[in-house]
C-alpha cells in the first residue's frame, strides 16, 4: 500500500500532467502503428514529416523538464520510430527511391 501511495503522491503520478500527457499521448503512435497496414498511398508526406518534427523536439523537452518524464521521452522515441517507417513508406511509394537510383545511373 505504501509504493501506491507514494506513487499517488509523486511529482510524476497521476494527479499530474506528467502522468496524463504521456498516457493520452501514446495514441499517436498506436494510431500510426495501425496505420501501418494501411496502403502507403493514404499517408501524408507534409503531415508525417511535422510529426517526425514535432517527437523530436518534445523528446528533448522532455528530457530537460524537471522532474525528468521519462514516459514522455519513451512515448515521443515510440512515436519518432513509427513515424519515420510511415515516412519511408510514403516515400517509397512516391518512387523518390527509385528516381534517386536512375539519376545515379543516367549521370
Amino acid at each position: 500500500m505504501g509504493i501506491l501511495h507514494t506513487f499517488w503522491n509523486s511529482p510524476i503520478g497521476p494527479k499530474t500532467t506528467h502522468f496524463w500527457g504521456p498516457v493520452v499521448g501514446w495514441s499517436i503512435p498506436i494510431a500510426a502503428l495501425a496505420d501501418s497496414k494501411k496502403p502507403p498511398e493514404l499517408i501524408s508526406g507534409n503531415m508525417t514529416t511535422v510529426m517526425c518534427v514535432y517527437s523530436a523536439l518534445f523528446m528533448r523537452f522532455a528530457y530537460m523538464v524537471r522532474p525528468r518524464n521519462y514516459h514522455l521521452l519513451v512515448c515521443h522515441v515510440a512515436n519518432e520510430s513509427v513515424q519515420l517507417y510511415q515516412l519511408s513508406r510514403w516515400a517509397r511509394a512516391r518512387g523518390h527511391s527509385q528516381k534517386k537510383d536512375e539519376d545515379a545511373g543516367g549521370a
